[in-house]
């Protein structure tokens, strides 16, 4: 399926749930792709690229912005805390702050380098042991705390479980911003996007549908 292809059925999705058609925001996760391909949908003109690892990025992305001006990168896997601040000068948007200790370490390095990226908090919608992201019953606390870390808070982000209907996760992660204001919801994927988006979904991560299937190797 094509970039062009995507981003119609988004544009649809947004329209069928009563919103503006330009309502959400298409992030390419481009993870262990290989970079012909992510040229390829530069080449197409998108701009709005996700990535999980910041070594990766950190490979990736410096010689793509020597080519390719506007281009909007976010970090949308697991991040460690002496990774905080090459992330924080690679990426415009992190959706994987999970824990004080995290949230901490951003606010120390927003203050000494004068500039955040937008911030999303991650939320474990499916309370799941081996998955990232604060609990739901924690997250209002949580988001607190970052406020008071004067933290650019954009929103929250989930990656439901893969056995569940993802539209019951993206239902608590928009009533979790809704009462704390949040307008930023970082929710579906490759396989549900549509589904996210109809829950009000503001940001979507779409990989394989548009690149194929990653390299591993």
């Amino acid at each position: 399926m094509s970039l062009d292809d995507i981003s119609a059925r988004i544009r649809a999705a947004a329209l069928d749930a009563g919103r503006p058609a330009d309502a959400v925001t298409l992030i390419a996760v481009s993870k262990m792709q290989p970079d012909e391909r992510v040229a390829a949908v530069l080449d197409a003109g998108h701009r709005c690229f996700g990535e999980n690892r910041v070594q990766e990025a950190a490979r990736k992305w410096p010689g793509f912005r020597e080519t390719y001006e506007g281009i909007d990168l976010h970090l949308i896997g697991p991040l460690q805390s002496n990774k905080v601040r090459q992330a924080m000068a690679l990426f415009q948007s992190i959706h994987s702050v999970d824990r004080p200790r995290l949230a901490r370490a951003i606010a120390r390095i927003a203050q000494e380098e004068g500039h955040c990226p937008d911030l999303f908090i991650q939320v474990n919608t499916g309370e799941e042991e081996q998955k990232a992201g604060v609990l739901p019953a924690d997250a209002d606390a949580f988001i607190a705390e970052c406020r008071d870390l004067d933290l650019p808070l954009r929103g929250l982000m989930c990656i439901p479980p893969a056995d569940e209907e993802p539209s019951l996760h993206f239902a608590l992660l928009a009533k979790i911003a809704a009462r704390n204001g949040l307008k930023g919801l970082s929710m579906g994927m490759s396989g549900d996007f549509e589904r996210a988006i109809a829950q009000g979904a503001t940001h979507v991560r779409v990989g394989s549908a548009i690149f194929g299937e990653r390299h591993t190797g």
